[in-house]
């Protein structure tokens, strides 16, 4: 198995626990829909990969024919959730969106000692509080990403299951869905997957390869279009 076949990852699905309501409603009634990607370098993109945003807007619209599904990409290298915070109103809001994806964790961890978790724990739940009370958009959380730069690095995998739990507990008590990037990628090595196929193959061992950009973003894409229906 190598990074550059796609057949090689393991078919490892999740599905999310509440309706994307808001987003479900603007694709089956208005011809544009819009997505704001918040994130760090995994949405904006590295190494002339193509990230998630731009992979999933192409599976969304071919999804939904005749709906424009326009997915902007608001990632910046290097931020993690309090950078992140102090962009919601300009970035996100501004743009009046029906659903938020909102990528945190890895550089908390990949910088351990850098940032405090409390403080990205905080920024988390102060975000998600702003966009789940104006009751108009739908926030998925994606969480790190599971690469060598972070795995093979014993403070930095501490550092990332403590961010991960931390997560886990924020988007569960705003009632949002959480994409488990973790889980899914330690899935495929778990099922025989090298390591050293998830990364690109630069000196730093953190970024996903193509393939995995790939895999992932089938997998969110999927996840999307199979949300739970809202209640009648």
């Amino acid at each position: 198995m190598t990074a550059t076949n796609s057949s090689a990852f393991p078919n490892v699905l999740t599905a999310f626990r509440h309706p994307l309501r808001h987003f479900q409603q603007s694709v089956g009634a208005q011809r544009k829909t819009r997505i704001v990607a918040l994130g760090s370098s995994s949405t904006a993109g590295t190494n002339n990969i193509v990230a998630f945003p731009a992979r999933i807007e192409q599976r969304l619209r071919k999804a939904n024919f005749g709906c424009m599904i326009d997915v902007l990409n608001r990632g910046i290298g290097g931020q993690e959730a309090a950078e992140e915070l102090s962009r919601l109103e300009c970035d996100v809001l501004a743009e009046q969106p029906s659903l938020v994806i909102w990528q945190v964790g890895t550089n908390a961890a990949y910088r351990a000692g850098i940032y405090s978790p409390d403080e990205v724990e905080a920024a988390l739940r102060v975000g998600l509080g702003w966009l789940t009370g104006l009751q108009r958009m739908d926030v998925i959380v994606m969480d790190l990403q599971y690469t060598a730069a972070i795995v093979e690095k014993p403070d930095r995998l501490a550092f990332a299951l403590d961010m991960q739990r931390r997560i886990e507990q924020v988007t569960t008590a705003a009632g949002v869905n959480l994409f488990r990037r973790w889980d899914l990628m330690k899935g495929w090595c778990d099922a025989g997957l090298p390591l050293s196929a998830l990364d690109d193959g630069h000196d730093d061992h953190l970024h996903m390869s193509e393939c995995a950009t790939a895999q992932v973003s089938e997998v969110l894409a999927h996840a999307i279009m199979a949300s739970p229906a809202p209640a009648a």
